[in-house]
């Protein structure tokens, strides 16, 4: 099982596997033909609060990371999205940030290797 994090806006590879968009929000100025995304999973993003909170500044990612975490501890679509990652084997979870490593795709991705992991 591999699940990876890629920027939308580079380009699409049959390396991606399926692709998920994990952001609350569409992308700017992508069209969806050019996203090449199998499926938008927007229950999955950080709330629109915790977002804006954060506001991809470095200095709030540890904070931004215990706050996504208990999201992500009671948000149901969590299992769904475990279970997608198991029946495909390869998923690029899919987002927009201009910040590489500092992300909520990021973290999602480091999130799901620890759960997975502990079942």
């Amino acid at each position: 099982m591999i699940i990876s994090a890629k920027r939308v806006y580079e380009d699409c590879s049959e390396d991606d596997g399926y692709r998920i968009l994990v952001e609350r929000l569409w992308p700017r100025g992508i069209s969806k033909d050019r996203a090449h995304i199998d499926l938008w999973m927007k229950e999955v993003a950080p709330s629109t609060e915790l977002r804006k909170r954060f506001g991809h500044l470095d200095e709030r990612w540890e904070e931004f990371k215990r706050d996504y975490a208990n999201e992500l501890g009671e948000n149901p679509a969590v299992g769904v999205l475990i279970e997608i990652i198991g029946n495909r084997g390869r998923v690029t979870l899919v987002y927009s940030a201009k910040n590489r490593d500092h992300n909520s795709a990021v973290f999602l991705r480091e999130y799901l290797l620890k759960k997975i992991e502990s079942l």
